[in-house]
C-alpha cells in the first residue's frame, strides 16, 4: 500500500524535472510522499476509530471498571486515550467527563497522559516511515503505555486527587451516539458511517494546516539542514541531546501527523531513535494550551507535578531506547 505513495512523489518530481538528489528534489519528493500517505491514512483510521468512539461513554466506563482490578483499569484507560482524542486539547473534555462519571483518579490521568501520548495514527504512519517501521513503532507504543500506566498508578498511591480541583454541577453527558435502539439495523448503520465520515472529514478540514506546516518543515530539514549541524545538537556525540530534545518540545503545540514528518526527517539525519521519539512525545504530550485547559480542573501544583513527571520520563526512555539501540 505505502509503494504507492512512493510511486506518486517519483512521478511528480520527474514530470517537475527534479533531481532527488539535489536539495531542493529531495524537499519536493520527502513533502509528496509524505502529504499523500498522512491525508489518506488520517481519514481511514480516524472513520474507523470514530465507529467505536460513538459508542463510548464515561459512564459506560465506569459501569464496565465496577469491580475489576486497578491495574486493568489503568491499561483499559490507557487503550482509550490511544483510540480516542487526536490531539492533547481535545482530550480535556472527556477527562473531565471521566471525573465527573466518577472514575478513579489514577484512571483518568493514565487516560490524560496516553490520550495525547500514544496515537494510533502515529503508530500507522511509523510503521510506514522511512528510517522507523514496525520496532520504532512498536516502541513508542510500549514506552507511552508504560509511562501512562505508572503515571495513573503514582497518582494513586499518592493520593493526589487531593490536588483536583474540579467540582462537577451535574453529571456530565458522554459523546452522543447516533444510533437509536428503536431504528433498524440498516438506519443505525447508515447513521454511524455517516457520523465516521463526518468526524473524520471534520478533523482533517481542523487539522490540516498543521499537518502542512509539518510537513513543510520535515521537507525543509531532509532536504537542507546539514548532517552536520544535527548531530552537533542532537546526534549521538552530544551526551545532552535528550534533555535538550525534551526541552525543545515541551513548549510547542502539534498533534501527531505534524510531527511525525519532521521526526522523520530527524531520524533520516541520523538523530538517534530515543532522541527523536523524545521530541515526539514532549510535543504532543505537553503544551502551553493543554496546560491552560488543565488549570481548570487541576491545581498549579498537580499540573507541575505533571509536567515534571513527563519530562523526566521522557528523558529516561530516550536515554534507555538510545543505549539500548
Amino acid at each position: 500500500m505505502f509503494s504507492l505513495f512512493t510511486k506518486l512523489a517519483d512521478h511528480v518530481t520527474h514530470w517537475l524535472g527534479l533531481n532527488v538528489q539535489t536539495h531542493l528534489g529531495s524537499a519536493v519528493y520527502f513533502f509528496v510522499e509524505d502529504i499523500t500517505k498522512i491525508f489518506v491514512l488520517l481519514y481511514l483510521l480516524i472513520f474507523i476509530i470514530s465507529l467505536f468512539r460513538a459508542q463510548l461513554s464515561p459512564e459506560k466506563v465506569r459501569e464496565y471498571l465496577s469491580g475489576k482490578n486497578r491495574w486493568y483499569g489503568y491499561f483499559l484507560a490507557v487503550f482509550l486515550g490511544i483510540v480516542t482524542p487526536f490531539c492533547s486539547c481535545s482530550s480535556i473534555p472527556l477527562f473531565i467527563g471521566f471525573i465527573t462519571a466518577g472514575i478513579p483518579f489514577g484512571i483518568t490521568m493514565a487516560f490524560l497522559i496516553s490520550s495525547p501520548l500514544v496515537s494510533e495514527i502515529a503508530t500507522f504512519m511509523l510503521i510506514g516511515m522511512n528510517g522507523a517501521g514496525v520496532a520504532v513503532a512498536g516502541l513508542y507504543v510500549v514506552c507511552g503505555s508504560l509511562i501512562a500506566v505508572l503515571g495513573g498508578y503514582l497518582a494513586d498511591r499518592f493520593n493526589l486527587v487531593r490536588l483536583c480541583t474540579y467540582q462537577p454541577a451535574e453529571p456530565a453527558a458522554g459523546p452522543a451516539c447516533c444510533c437509536n435502539a428503536r431504528k433498524s439495523k440498516k438506519q443505525r448503520a447508515q447513521e454511524l458511517i455517516a457520523y465516521a465520515h463526518f468526524f473524520a472529514w471534520d478533523t482533517i478540514k481542523n487539522l490540516w494546516l498543521y499537518i502542512v506546516l509539518g510537513l513543510l518543515v520535515g521537507a525543509a530539514i531532509h532536504g537542507y539542514v546539514p548532517m552536520e549541524f544535527l548531530s552537533k545538537y542532537l546526534g549521538p556525540q552530544n551526551p545532552w541531546a535528550v534533555p535538550l530534545a525534551s526541552v525543545i518540545g515541551a513548549p510547542m503545540y502539534a498533534n501527531h501527523v505534524g510531527v511525525i514528518p519532521v521526526i522523520q526527517a530527524l531520524l533520516l539525519k541520523g538523530v538517534p531513535i530515543g532522541t527523536a521519539l523524545v521530541i515526539l512525545m514532549s510535543i504532543t504530550a505537553i503544551s502551553l494550551p493543554e496546560m491552560m485547559m488543565l488549570k481548570k480542573v487541576l491545581s498549579a501544583k498537580m499540573i507541575g507535578l505533571f509536567i515534571l513527571y513527563l519530562i523526566l520520563s521522557f528523558i529516561c526512555v530516550g536515554y534507555i531506547l538510545n543505549w539500548v539501540l
